[in-house]
């Protein structure tokens, strides 16, 4: 004769869905530290100076260069800054991902460096970058 237990019996059973979260947490976590541990740098290299080289200056962007006095050169050529936002106006017009290039002399003031940035944002263009130099022997 078989006696019955006053206790239900449980079944048991595994819950997996702690488990998916603990391994997507994990996942995740792998990830980002992974993303920190890739670091990509160039070797530094001495390029070596050329006396015949010219400047390209491409039509599909703008290099400007502002020197200690102010002026504002635009291909080789100074331009007032009416006239650069002319310029400016018409390239952008034809075409709207233009990136300009802002290059300033050591000596040149912060103000007239910000001037041409104003004139260059008054316009639209988004893409507005400034050259800088890297310091030799690092």
């Amino acid at each position: 004769m078989k006696i019955l237990s006053p206790i239900p019996r449980r079944r048991t059973r595994i819950v997996i869905i702690p488990l998916i979260d603990i391994m997507f947490f994990l996942l995740a976590s792998f990830m980002m530290i992974s993303l920190q541990l890739s670091k990509t740098e160039n070797i530094k290299v001495h390029l070596p100076a050329a006396t015949q080289a010219r400047q390209d200056f491409r039509p599909d962007m703008i290099n400007l260069a502002v020197d200690k006095s102010g002026a504002v050169w635009l291909e080789k050529k100074e331009v007032s800054l009416a006239d650069l936002g002319l310029v400016l106006s018409n390239r952008f017009a034809a075409n709207p991902e233009l990136p300009v290039y802002v290059s300033g002399d050591r000596d040149t003031l912060h103000g007239d460096m910000v001037k041409v940035y104003q004139v260059a944002r008054a316009v639209g263009i988004q893409k507005v970058s400034f050259m800088t130099e890297s310091k030799s022997g690092k």
